[in-house]
């Protein structure tokens, strides 16, 4: 039976994509355990807020929050491509996983015991996480998979988290409202961790067994994560990529907030009576509910698709040309409902089609690229793109007086520049697959 017949045989596989005999279950458990890797980061994430907005400052906390994270990386990226040259593959995934749940253990005792400001350090703990094991879920993918199969399985792959994000936001919420303590709620987080380990153990048993994967005993080399991506031309496109993606996002979260809160205060000035926060509190939480259903409609029904039709260009170019209408609109002046449809087609794509590119850009590189390269990339990378972003609006307020309008000028001059950085990694990657398709085939 061919591929093509074994799909069309099954239609939960035609809708979904090109799954071939022998695919089905193992992708079902890569699903299932990224699902449990976000649910248990979202719940986590709602933990966070009472916790930080409850200190002393904790508003001006968080707006810090990515500027600390950023320091806190410099030394713990080092630290995991050290650990990473000499262990394992499943002995770092089981030893990040464990030093993440004892961070956990730890931080529920310091809540336990009521420390002061320990909503701070878990604030920018959690972004350090979130960052790290996603990073590390999407590493572990890439060297377990073939290019080939990526390009197929990964857009399949990535539901899992894009239905865990609503699945774990609601779950902290029902918690909470059973009346659970936070510590207490981080322990349902540490139990979804240990099944997501038993997943990994499972899977990385399975691909041993069936690919006499040679390489998953073997340790990487002895260099760090910066190293690796300061060496090489393709990695530097990919940062450079990213850190510019973030910076745009970032930005026009602002321009949201700020039209949000003006809104919020014109619907004070016609009814003094009206609640600003539930106002704001409302607005969000429609917003996040139907960016989170977007995107998991995208990843579910289209991204394999793009990936099938457009390739690699389809994946990459789509969110950045949606970023350039969206901030076109804004420019022009057009009203919140407008702003709030350019921003939902822009994040909802940003977790979806982008998250599938963000996957593949690592299937031609090496294992150590991989591993520490993408550590170094999709946590501090990502981070010095919140912090740009910081510098632009209060570069932007201070000094230059911008509009939205203005932010939202900036951005577009941001988004053409990340086309251009686009096209030429683009170049670079057909470049480096080719090379690595030869090598193969010598192989």
């Amino acid at each position: 039976m061919t591929p093509e017949t074994e799909n069309k045989s099954n239609p939960f596989k035609k809708i979904l994509g090109d799954i071939r005999p022998g695919e089905g279950f193992p992708v079902f458990l890569m699903i299932l355990n990224i699902f449990l890797i976000l649910v248990a980061y979202y719940i986590i994430k709602v933990v966070r807020e009472p916790l930080i907005l409850s200190t002393t400052g904790g508003a001006r906390w968080k707006s810090y929050s990515a500027a600390l994270q950023a320091i806190v990386l410099m030394g713990y990226i080092p630290l995991y491509s050290w650990f990473t040259s000499r262990v394992s593959r499943m002995k770092l995934i089981l030893g990040v996983n464990i030093f993440f749940l004892a961070c956990i253990e730890i931080f529920s005792l310091a809540i336990t015991a009521n420390v002061p400001n320990i909503g701070v350090a878990f604030f920018v703990w959690v972004g350090i996480f979130s960052l790290s094991m996603i990073a590390q879920f999407w590493s572990w993918a890439n060297d377990i998979y073939s290019e080939e199969s990526g390009k197929r399985l990964f857009p399949i792959i990535g539901i899992g988290a894009t239905l865990g994000s609503p699945f774990g936001s609601k779950i902290a919420s029902f918690l909470f409202d059973t009346g659970l303590k936070a510590q207490v709620i981080l322990q349902i987080s540490a139990g979804l961790l240990i099944l997501s380990i038993l997943l990994y153990w499972y899977l990385n048993s399975r691909s041993t067994q069936t690919k006499k994967d040679a390489q998953s005993e073997t340790v990487l080399g002895k260099q760090n994560g910066f190293t690796l991506v300061f060496k090489s031309r393709y990695l530097l496109l990919i940062a450079a990529l990213l850190l510019v993606l973030n910076l745009v996002n970032t930005t026009g979260e602002y321009i949201l907030s700020t039209k949000v809160v003006q809104a919020a205060d014109q619907a004070i000035s016609a009814n003094p009576g009206l609640d600003k926060k539930a106002f704001i509190g409302s607005f969000y939480g429609n917003f996040f509910f139907i960016v989170n259903i977007t995107a998991f409609i995208l990843q579910a029904f289209f991204a394999s698709r793009i990936v099938k039709y457009f390739g690699m260009s389809g994946v990459v170019l789509m969110l950045p040309f949606i970023s350039l209408g969206a901030y076109s609109l804004i420019a022009a002046g057009v009203g919140l409902a407008l702003i709030r449809v350019a921003k939902i087609a822009e994040n909802s794509t940003d977790y979806s089609i982008m998250n599938t590119a963000r996957a593949m850009f690592w299937l031609p590189t090496s294992r150590e690229e991989k591993y520490k390269a993408k550590q170094t990339i999709d946590t501090f990378i990502v981070r010095v793109g919140d912090v740009l972003s910081a510098a632009v609006v209060f570069a932007g307020i201070t000094w230059m007086q911008l509009s939205l309008t203005g932010f939202a000028i900036a951005n577009l001059i941001f988004t053409i520049v990340w086309i251009g950085i686009a096209f030429v990694l683009l170049k670079e990657y057909r470049k480096i697959s080719k090379t690595e398709g030869t090598q193969a085939k010598v192989a």
